[in-house]
C-alpha cells in the first residue's frame, strides 16, 4: 500500500490526534497521513464498519490499530459522551481535526428547518463541542493544534447549499476567534478550505438529480462540468488535503494560526 502523503518521518511523534468524520473521504486520508507522520490517532464517526476499515488500514501501514469512537456529532450530548470516553481511554488530545460534515441541497425559500439545523450542528457546533473538550489539556501543556475543515464554499457562497455555506463561513469565523484566544498558549488553530475533492460526499452532490436540476446542469455531464470549473481541470485528491493538514500540525507551521487556506486547484481565483 502506497503512503497517503510524504510525511513519513515521525515528525509528530508522540503526539495524539483525534479526527472526526474519520470513516471516509478527507477524514480517512487525514487519519492515515497523521499516523504516517508519527501520531497515535483516534477515529470518531457514525458508522462502525467504516471506522473499523480505516483502523485496519492504519494498522497495515504503521503496525498499530487506531481506536475508534462512535457518535453522531450532530447530537451534542452524544458527542460529549464520546469525547469523555476518548479522554479516559485514549488520553489527552494534542491535535484535533474537526472534519465531520454533511451537505444538503435545498433552496433557501424551501429549506426544511430541521435539515438546516442538522447541517449546522454537524458542520459547526460539533467543532465547538470538540474544541471545548480538547482545549484544556492543550492549554495545560502549552501546545496544541486544531485544524477545522471548512470549504471554498465558506468563502464564496454556493447556491442551493445555503446551510452548508453558512456553516463553513461560520467555521472560519470560529477558527479565527479560537486562534486569537489561544495564541498565547502555544496552540495554533487553522482552517483548510478544499474545493471539489474526490470524495463520496462530493460525487453524491455532483450527481444528485435535484442539485443538477436546480443548477440547470444535465446529470450525465455534471461531473465533467465540475472538473472544467477548476483551472487544473481535475478534482483534488483527499491525500492532498491531508498533506496540508499534516503540515499545519508540524513544528515548522508554528507561526501559522488563524488562517483559512484554500486547496482547490485554483477554483478560488475564477
Amino acid at each position: 500500500m502506497q503512503p497517503a502523503t510524504s510525511f513519513t518521518n515521525q515528525a509528530l511523534a508522540p503526539r495524539k490526534a483525534l479526527i472526526t468524520g474519520a470513516g471516509r473521504g478527507i477524514g480517512r486520508a487525514v487519519a492515515i497521513a497523521l499516523a504516517q507522520a508519527g501520531c497515535t490517532v483516534a477515529l470518531l464517526g457514525r458508522q462502525e464498519a467504516r471506522l473499523t476499515a480505516v483502523s485496519k488500514e492504519i494498522e497495515d501501514l504503521v503496525g498499530v490499530k487506531a481506536p475508534y469512537f462512535i457518535a453522531d456529532v450532530s447530537r451534542s450530548e452524544e458527542l460529549e459522551r464520546a469525547l469523555a470516553l476518548v479522554q479516559t481511554s485514549f488520553g489527552n488530545v494534542d491535535i484535533l481535526i474537526n472534519n465531520a460534515g454533511i451537505y444538503r441541497t435545498e433552496a433557501v425559500d424551501q429549506h426544511n428547518i430541521d435539515s438546516w439545523r442538522e447541517v449546522l450542528e454537524t458542520n459547526l457546533t460539533s467543532a465547538v463541542v470538540s474544541s471545548k473538550a480538547c482545549l484544556p489539556a492543550m492549554i495545560n501543556q502549552s501546545w496544541g493544534r486544531i485544524v477545522n475543515v471548512s470549504s471554498i464554499s465558506g468563502k464564496h457562497a454556493e447556491a442551493y447549499g445555503a446551510a452548508y455555506s453558512a456553516s463553513k463561513f461560520a467555521l472560519i469565523g470560529l477558527t479565527e476567534a479560537t486562534a486569537l484566544e489561544q495564541a498565547r498558549h502555544g496552540i495554533t488553530v487553522n482552517a483548510v478550505c478544499p474545493g471539489w475533492v474526490a470524495t463520496d460526499m462530493a460525487f453524491a452532490q455532483i450527481t444528485d438529480p435535484h442539485w443538477c436540476e436546480l443548477n440547470q446542469i444535465e446529470s450525465e455531464q455534471s461531473l465533467e462540468i465540475a472538473k472544467l470549473s477548476v483551472p487544473q481541470m481535475r478534482l483534488v485528491e483527499p491525500s492532498e488535503v491531508a498533506g496540508l493538514v499534516v503540515y499545519l500540525c508540524t513544528p515548522e507551521a508554528a507561526a501559522i494560526t488563524g488562517q483559512a487556506i484554500n486547496i482547490c486547484g485554483g477554483l478560488s481565483i475564477q
